[in-house]
């Protein structure tokens, strides 16, 4: 198989990268956060590329830091919550095991906080939140071969879900 071998989607804050570390030390693989990727290369953190270069300048680099990881990470992947809004990165994600990973409004707000450095969220973060998964959630659902729920579970219930809805238990 080329590709990673579990891609994670899904909102800001409901665990895509702490999910992804538990499931890629159980699969016996490497774990990467496009994320991760696009700090390392910008060289400053996400919030600061919104204010410094807005947010289109940022959607290409999240493009860029998608394609490279969906070209050459074997291992768990975890995108950013808005990397799906790009329909060249929901192409790529074609035929791949991506899980969706999905919460409700109230844990979202438990989980990102109302002050954590989320641009997106920084002006009514419940209403926020609302308006970008009525956006956001079709397009997860398009990409996704599974739906996995992280509302009142732990990290490591998450993951043995997405190895039970991928049938990777035995991997």
């Amino acid at each position: 198989m080329s590709g990673p071998t579990v891609v994670l989607v899904g909102p800001m804050g409901v665990g895509k990268t702490t999910v992804g570390q538990v499931l890629a030390e159980r699969l016996g693989t490497t774990f990467r956060d496009t994320d991760t990727d696009i700090v390392a290369t910008a060289g400053k953190e996400i919030s600061e590329i919104f204010i410094d270069e807005g947010e289109p300048h940022f959607r290409e680099l999240e493009r860029q830091a998608v394609r490279a990881a969906v070209a050459g990470h074997r291992g768990v992947l975890a995108l950013g919550g808005g990397a799906v809004l790009d329909e060249g990165t929901r192409a790529l994600l074609t035929g791949l095991p991506v899980v969706f990973l999905e919460m409700g409004v109230a844990e979202a707000v438990k989980r990102t906080g109302l002050d954590a450095p989320r641009p997106l969220l920084a002006v009514n973060p419940r209403q926020r939140w609302r308006e970008l998964m009525e956006q956001r959630r079709p397009l997860y659902a398009e990409v996704a071969r599974a739906v996995v729920s992280t509302e009142d579970r732990t990290p490591e219930d998450v993951a043995e879900a997405v190895l039970d809805v991928l049938e990777l238990k035995n991997a």
